[in-house]
């Protein structure tokens, strides 16, 4: 089984309430072969909401206590990703998941590239905190765009 970020199967759960629609996972999801997951909402926040990056550092920071994810009206939100994303790893081990898509620059399901924190748009290399999580515990986690790559090799 195949676990994807929510937004990639058409879901409007990104902060903004949109969806970032990947037709062959949404397909994935349609045929049974993948489940959806959206940690953000998992921890129990709204959608819409306030845009949130991680602040100094990456999700692994964040996991261990050196990091903190803020909103853009600088509120601490970093509960509410660190529940979601223990709340993601849990479908993850249900399902005992072989392969998890992630919407890549997410604070959360960033899986190789997250934004810096300033709400600039300048981007970094590391991981967001359910990415990191699942990562800890020997899941296989990679981005839309890692995964279109694979089909295409194929």
């Amino acid at each position: 089984m195949i676990v994807v970020s929510s937004c990639l199967a058409g879901l409007e759960v990104r902060y903004n309430a949109t969806h970032r629609l990947n037709d062959k996972l949404k397909q994935l999801v349609d045929e049974k072969k993948a489940v959806t997951v959206c940690p953000e909402v998992l921890g129990g926040l709204p959608t819409p909401r306030e845009p949130a990056e991680i602040v100094g550092g990456d999700g692994a920071a964040v996991l261990d206590g050196r990091a903190r994810i803020l909103d853009r009206k600088g509120a601490d939100v970093t509960a509410a990703y660190i529940e979601g994303a223990e709340k993601a790893l849990d479908v993850v081990r249900k399902l005992d998941a072989s392969l998890v898509v992630l919407k890549e620059n997410s604070p959360s399901c960033g899986s190789s590239m997250i934004y810096n924190g300033e709400f600039s748009g300048v981007r970094f290399a590391g991981d967001g905190v359910t990415s990191a999580l699942l990562k800890r515990h020997g899941y296989e986690v990679i981005s839309e765009d890692d995964f279109m790559k694979r089909l295409e090799e194929l």
